[in-house]
């Protein structure tokens, strides 16, 4: 089921009755997600994905814009008949239901020429809680299962009604780092199975780009990007993108073009051909740091963290508007620990500049 979002905005009202400034949401947000696709809606707290989603489910009405299911246009159609599957991130199982009880519960209200047999109720629970891997717990309480076991009935209850469109509103925030991990692996593997459009709202960009087909970078509720998760992280528009994605974060600092060439601090570190000499921030991704002997950017040397195939390298820099500069290089390489200082040369594709006001990428 295709999803389209056209000029979609959400205004609050104020709760400070003496400026009585609106809050802004979401802000004039449009796009596309294509059939049995798994996007990723991430951004910071507060950049309206959740109300976002909350939209697309019809939990919250936009104030101006409109919704499409399909050619279907659901802006004013209420929640329970959009067709779609809703998952929150605690996962709201009744506590006085068994496991079977709580999938099969979307299914007692159906109505008319949708309402099913007990048969049928039953085989359709069974269904979903294989697809999910829970089938030996059916007859469990909530309190006897764990954590991810409890986010995938709350998945499976979902799954049951058989959505249009999945929606995951934080799904695993709540678990530890390795269930996390592993559930994060099998929600791809049932959106997989399933084939079912899915909007998964996350704020951890790790989550996002692991399984998304696209991710969806929100700030402040303006949207900042569309990409698949590797175009995005490989060329962010603008700082904030850049700062956004990337695990250990990019290293930011303070430089200036000057006839061609890019500058940090007094050192040319690369050629940048056709931008006007101008004072820039720059972004370098850990991975994109070269240990040579006569490299053209120095920094000094803090910690040497060994990673097993890679070497995490602590630096400074006076130019650096982190406090730390973290370099990633193979393990290959030798780094002399008792040394002050480190040079290194830099890929010129791991390496963004951005107008020091706008903050908007230049291309070079």
């Amino acid at each position: 089921m295709k999803v389209v979002l056209q000029n979609l905005t959400k205004i609050f009202p104020s709760r400070d009755k003496k400026s009585n400034q609106e809050v802004v949401a979401v802000n004039d947000f449009s796009f596309e997600i294509p059939d049995g696709k798994l996007i990723g809606l991430l951004g910071p707290s507060g950049c309206g994905k959740s109300t976002t989603l909350y939209m697309i489910s019809g939990l919250q009405k936009p104030t101006s814009g409109k919704i499409f299911f399909g050619d279907d246009d659901v802006t004013e159609l209420s929640t329970e008949n959009r067709g779609i599957g809703l998952v929150f991130q605690n996962y709201a199982l009744y506590p006085h239901m068994t496991v079977k009880q709580n999938i099969m519960f979307p299914l007692e209200n159906l109505k008319g020429k949708d309402k099913l047999t007990k048969a049928e109720k039953l085989e359709r629970a069974m269904s979903a809680a294989k697809l999910v891997q829970i089938d030996e717990l059916m007859d469990r309480k909530p309190n006897e299962l764990s954590g991810g076991q409890q986010q995938r009935v709350a998945i499976a209850r979902a799954l049951v009604k058989m959505p249009r469109v999945l929606l995951l509103d934080e799904p695993l925030s709540n678990l530890d780092a390795r269930l996390r991990l592993q559930t994060r692996e099998e929600i791809r593997r049932i959106q997989k199975e399933t084939g079912i459009t899915t909007v998964f709202v996350t704020h951890d960009q790790e989550e996002a780009m692991s399984i998304s087909d696209m991710i969806v970078v929100m700030k402040l509720g303006v949207l900042q990007q569309i990409g698949k998760p590797q175009e995005v992280y490989d060329d962010p528009v603008n700082l904030f993108v850049a700062k956004f994605l990337g695990t250990p974060p990019i290293n930011v600092f303070n430089g200036a073009v000057k006839e061609g060439k890019l500058y940090i601090g007094d050192a040319a570190v690369l050629e940048t051909p056709g931008v006007e000499d101008q004072e820039v921030t720059v972004g370098i991704r850990p991975e994109g740091f070269e240990l040579e002997a006569d490299g053209a950017l120095e920094c000094q040397l803090s910690n040497v963290e060994v990673m097993g195939r890679d070497v995490s390298i602590v630096t400074t820099h006076p130019a650096s508007c982190n406090v730390t500069i973290r370099s990633i290089i193979d393990a290959d390489c030798k780094v002399d620990v008792t040394a002050t200082s480190v040079r290194y040369n830099l890929k010129p594709h791991k390496v963004f500049i951005f107008n020091k006001e706008t903050e908007e990428r230049i291309y070079f």
